[in-house]
């Protein structure tokens, strides 16, 4: 059976227009022979996410986004995704954009949740949600910096202008002079170090000597300690502790009145005797010099002694 031309040219043309639609359908991702499963989600902002994105679940590629449209007039757009894996997920599952760098693109990664009775159906809208970027971790983690560095170039300005407010014609002038003195007393640092220098290499052999002497008195002084180190402390101890101890049995002897001291020291009836003789001691004495003849006799003719008469001064 022989075909015309026209149908050798009808059939090429078919084919071709066959090859281009299979062929623009695969570079957008989609596989007209695939029985894979659409899902859609809605968006404020895709962050960049372009048709022919990559599908993710646990990093994963599963599948592609077929496409961004808006939806309504609110300025929403739905993203149109496929997933070509034969893999079950609840429809409660997150589409979450995720990804882009400084080169990269974002991506489309299905976060999975596992609930028995919920298991998504092609056709289904998945919950949408969207993760920082690296931008935008950077943005955030450079906006306090920014802040910081704005403060800091306020405080540096205010700082600048207090000091040129400071700095007047007359401050200057002052500084310059602390400025004239203070090298002038460096000068003189200088002249006195010499001076120093030139002393201590004069007086270089006393202060040699000196160093010696100190030396020897250091070795005597380690002697004599060794020396006191050599003496039996032991024994000495020992006979402090014996004495302290004999010490405390007298003492303890005295406060309980034991022996005369003790009697002496708690009783206070020798005092009183002693007190009662010293007064008639005294008085005794008295009236020995106020009446001599009360205690001595003498006669020459046997004449008896008058009576006694007491004087009116003697004591009682």
């Amino acid at each position: 059976m022989k075909f015309s031309k026209e149908a050798k040219t009808g059939a090429l043309v078919v084919i071709a227009i066959l090859l281009l639609i299979f062929g623009y359908n695969y570079l957008k991702g989609q596989n007209l022979l695939d029985r894979s499963r659409t899902f859609y989600a809605v968006y404020d902002n895709v962050e960049g996410l372009a048709p022919g994105s990559n599908v993710t679940v646990n990093g994963l590629p599963v599948g592609k986004v077929l496409g961004i449209d808006f939806k309504g007039n609110k300025g929403l757009l739905v993203v149109t995704f496929d997933v070509q894996k034969d893999f079950k997920f609840s429809k409660n599952s997150i589409a979450r954009i995720y990804g882009g760098g400084f080169l990269g693109g974002k991506s489309l990664a299905i976060v999975p949740t596992y609930e028995l009775g919920m298991i998504a159906k092609s056709g289904d809208t998945l919950k949408s949600d969207i993760e920082d970027g690296v931008m935008e971790l950077v943005n955030k983690r450079l906006a306090p910096l920014q802040e910081k560095i704005e403060d800091v170039i306020s405080d540096t300005d205010s700082v600048i202008t207090s000091v040129n407010k400071l700095l007047d014609e007359k401050t200057r002038l002052n500084l310059q002079r602390s400025i004239a003195s203070f090298a002038k007393i460096s000068k003189e640092l200088e002249g006195t170090s010499a001076n120093v220098n030139r002393l201590l290499a004069n007086n270089e052999q006393k202060f040699n000597t000196s160093m010696s002497n100190v030396e020897t008195a250091s070795a005597n002084f380690a002697r004599m300690s060794d020396t006191l180190a050599t003496i039996e402390l032991a024994p000495l101890i020992n006979q402090m502790e014996n004495a302290l101890t004999d010490f405390e049995q007298v003492a303890a002897r005295l406060n309980n009145g034991e022996g005369t001291v003790g009697k002496l020291l708690e009783d206070d009836q020798l005092y009183v005797n002693l007190e009662r003789s010293s007064r008639q001691m005294e008085q005794l004495i008295q009236d020995l010099k106020l009446n001599p003849k009360r205690y001595v006799h003498f006669s020459l003719f046997g004449k008896k002694p008058k009576q006694y008469t007491p004087p009116k001064d003697s004591l009682r």
